[in-house]
Order: C-alpha cells, then structure tokens, then sequence
C-alpha cells in the first residue's frame, strides 16, 4: 500500500498545492478588503470562479463578514450570467480574468469587479495584467482590480463575525429563470444541527482527507467544502473531473472522504480493468453522491469494487438534505434513496393536492427542520408556489416502502404518451451503462397520434460507433417496448 503524502495542513489543486495557513491569511485579507469596499453585514458578494483557492479563500472571508456569496454557473452564456448579477445586486463580482474579459458589456456599469488570474491548467487564459489593461477598452465603466495587488494592500479583518449566512445559491427549481435560495442566518441551534446533520450525509471528521472534483457553484460540493474543510486534514480540489484522474488522486492523497454524482461512477467504472486495478482506493471511508439517481447496476459495481463506503443523499438546494441511504441499506433495498434525515417530514400528494398513502407515486413534499426557513431573492411569490402544508417540492416524483424513499423523475420531465406516465430516468440509466455511450438524455416530443413520444440524444464514447437501431435494440433487452425512445 502507498503512503500518504507528509504535510502540514494543506490544499490542492490540480498538481497545485498551498498550507491551510497560508490560504486562511489570505481570506483574512479578503474580508478586510470587502470590508474596505463597504461591503458589510447581509450584503451579497459574486463568485464567477472555476475551483481555485480564490473560491476558498472568498468563502472563508464571507463568513467573516455574514455576507451571501453568490457563486455564478461560469458554463453560462453572457446574458444568463447578466440576469444573476441584476437579480442579486452585489456590491462586488471576484471572477477569473478570461471569464470576466468574456462578459464584455454584459458587466453592469458601476460594479467593482476583481480579477483572478487562473490557478488551473484547464483554463486557457490571458495574462490576468493584460486583462486588466484591456477591460476599460471592454467597457469604460470598468477597470478591473488584480486579486493578488489587492489582497496584498489590505488589512485583515479582525472583526467579530456576525452569525453565519449560507451560499445564496441560484436554482432553476421547477419552472422558469434561476431563483436565487437566500437563507436566514442560522441561529445557535440550527448551526449545532447543521454540523450534526453534515456528519450524517458527508461523515465529517476531523483528519478527513477530502477530494471534490465537482464545480463549487453546485449546491453539494459547495456545502461539502463549506463544513468539511474546517476539519480536512488535506482538502483536493480538481478543475474538471477526469475518471483516472480522480483515482490518481485518491491513491496518493489516500482520500478518506469524497463527493460525486452518478455520471462520474459511470465513467469510472468504465475505465479498462487494467486501468482501475493500477491505484489503490483503499483509503476511502464516505463517498457521498447526490444530484441524480444512480441506476442500480452501477451502485452495486461500484460498491463491488470500493466496498460499502457509498451514501446516497436526496434533498434540493431549497429544502436542504431530505434522506440519507447508507451502502448497506442500498444493498437490501436496491434503488432506494434512503430514510428521512433526523427530524425531517416527507408527505407524497397526487394531482389533486390529497396525501398518497405509502406505496403511492406522488409529487414529494419534505421539511428539513436544521436549515434556516428561506425565500426566493426578490421572488417571494414563487416561494409560495412550492410549498403545502408548510412542506416544500423541488418537483420530483417518488414513493414511500416500509419508510423508504423512491424515486421515479422529475415532475416536469415525465412524459405522458397514449395516456401512460413515463419516466425518462429510468432509459436514461438503462442506456448510459452500454459501454459505447458516454451520455444520453431522454425526452418527450409531439406526436399526433399519442400526444407525445420518446426521443434520446446519444452522446457515443470516443471511437465508439452505434446506430440508431442499435440503441433501441440494447434498451429492448432491457426495458418493455414503450419505454424505447422512438426517435434517436
């Protein structure tokens, strides 16, 4: 077995690395150069940052000040990131320089803007100098502050931190344009439950050598790295996920505990045998996976091959963690994503608005007493749009067994064709296990005659070749002949 890699505390990048220490002086900088700005109590401040020490160092220093950091999806377009910055009004956007230089006169005039050079191979940017040089030609209302020269001019913050605010993360929920979920700020008890609650869904322990390779702007990794970095002795982070990568990683930072979606256990699993038994897992203890449900042939292979580490979460950025499924519950009840997390209610109601009785499909409802009540930023009306009987819906569909929670899909992505209610999760898991496909998605179209039909777009592994007839005849094998997409 390989030994772990000796250092003090430390964090990663890529093939980067700095001491805890160091990166906390520097948030300290941060808070006392927000600060400086007038940025204060309750104030929003805009993250448009890949995975960076930046995007630690900027949570680190929101915490100091109680303001809401606004991190911003920067895969968006100009026009969808313009729509974030107008909803939230930040006192300040911190973003790296070729993704700000990229917005051109999508940046609101007026806005102070702080540019940081980018920390990570898998960003192709300009030098963040020139950058800066040739943002007032972008748009004359800016000139963007280098990160480095500012830090460095500024004085900690030494301050008494308010009580602490939650990432104001922005959802699409069900319908229409992202909303942004801004909490109140927790009181004593719920931040004493919310640090329990994190021991249950990410095993948060002091020591914990943590790995996340998803973006932070996503609610899970960004509550993981919120609550578990404080304790990781080693905290990696990746730019871009990558299946070899990600195991490299584990075997020589010896990971303990991590975060993952489903999409990543399929690309790892696809790997060459030869490729997967080259590094030692060993060390993992909690790898929790949320965002989607995992199909059941590709949980159990992956529960073959890294043991019973594997803890599923259900919940959503507005009603928080609702259930939690450990490897060996999964492993007597395949397919479910587990029990109520401690003190939390979950109702099933039909179309009608009537509570289903357990057994029942159903529209699912859950109240998950630890987080802070919230509204949507400037969109109170739709807060009130998702609720019942004080429960709250992210629009998925499911069904209760002896406690358990089940999930079918999401209410807006169920298609009704000839009158039958089908759920495009279930193809999807089926098709994305073929060894030629790399990802899908399935969906409902018109169709005259049965009002919709299914359709999948196939996204074929590199080299990899398949037809369209080929598809429905690997989803043929595998599920009844109305659930095979009839446009490929």
């Amino acid at each position: 077995m390989s030994q772990p890699v000796a250092y003090a505390r430390q964090v990663f990048l890529d093939e980067q690395s700095v001491s805890v220490a160091a990166l906390t002086e520097r948030a300290q900088r941060a808070a006392g150069a927000l600060a400086a700005m007038g940025v204060k109590e309750g104030d929003t401040v805009a993250l448009l940052l890949r995975n960076d020490f930046a995007f630690i160092e900027a949570t680190l220093a929101a915490t100091q000040l109680g303001i809401y950091l606004v991190p911003i999806n920067w895969h968006g377009q100009a026009p969808e990131v313009r729509y974030v910055l107008d909803d939230c009004a930040p006192k300040v956007l911190i973003g790296h320089a070729d993704l700000l230089q990229a917005l051109g006169d999508a940046l609101p005039a007026g806005l102070p803007v702080v540019a940081v050079p980018a920390s990570s191979a898998a960003a192709v940017s300009a030098p963040v100098s020139a950058t800066i040089a040739a943002s007032a030609s972008v748009n004359p209302a800016h000139r963007f502050i280098d990160w480095n020269t500012w830090l460095a001019a500024a004085d900690s913050w030494s301050g008494t931190p308010p009580a602490t605010r939650s990432s104001m993360i922005y959802t699409s929920g069900t319908t229409g344009k992202p909303k942004g979920v801004r909490r109140k700020p927790a009181t004593p008890e719920q931040a004493v439950a919310t640090a329990e609650m994190f021991k249950c869904v990410y095993g948060v322990r002091p020591g914990m050598r943590a790995l996340v390779n998803g973006p932070l702007y996503h609610s899970s990794p960004n509550a993981f790295m919120r609550n578990g970095f404080a304790h990781a002795e080693v905290f990696v982070m990746h730019s871009r996920f990558d299946a070899e990568t990600t195991l490299a990683a584990i075997a020589r930072h010896r990971i303990t505990h991590a975060v993952m979606v489903p999409t990543m256990f399929v690309r790892l699993l696809k790997l060459p045998p030869e490729v997967r038994a080259r590094y030692d897992v060993s060390s993992l203890e909690w790898v929790t996976h949320t965002g989607a449900p995992c199909p059941v042939e590709v949980k159990k292979a992956l529960i073959d091959w890294w043991g019973p580490v594997v803890v599923e979460t259900y919940g959503s950025t507005e009603a928080g963690t609702a259930t939690v499924c450990s490897s060996e519950d999964w492993l007597t009840r395949p397919g479910t994503a587990g029990r109520p997390t401690p003190g939390t209610r979950i109702v099933l109601y039909d179309e009608a608005g009537a509570p289903v009785p357990e057994g029942g499909t159903g529209e699912i409802y859950m109240r998950v007493p630890c987080y802070p009540e919230f509204t949507y930023h400037n969109k109170a009306e739709k807060r009130a749009e998702i609720e019942r009987d004080g429960l709250i819906s992210c629009g998925d569909i499911g069904y209760l067994k002896d406690g358990y929670l089940y999930l079918c899909d999401r209410r807006s992505d169920m298609v009704i064709s000839g009158g039958v209610n089908i759920y495009p999760a279930e193809i999807e898991s089926a098709l994305v296990q073929c060894d030629k496909v790399r990802d899908c998605a399935v969906f409902g179209i018109p169709d005259d005659d049965l009002g919709e039909s299914l359709a999948a777009a196939v996204e074929l592994a590199p080299g990899a070749s398949m037809s369209a007839d080929e598809v429905k005849e690997f989803l043929m094998a595998r599920l009844a002949k109305f659930k095979v997409p009839r446009t490929v």
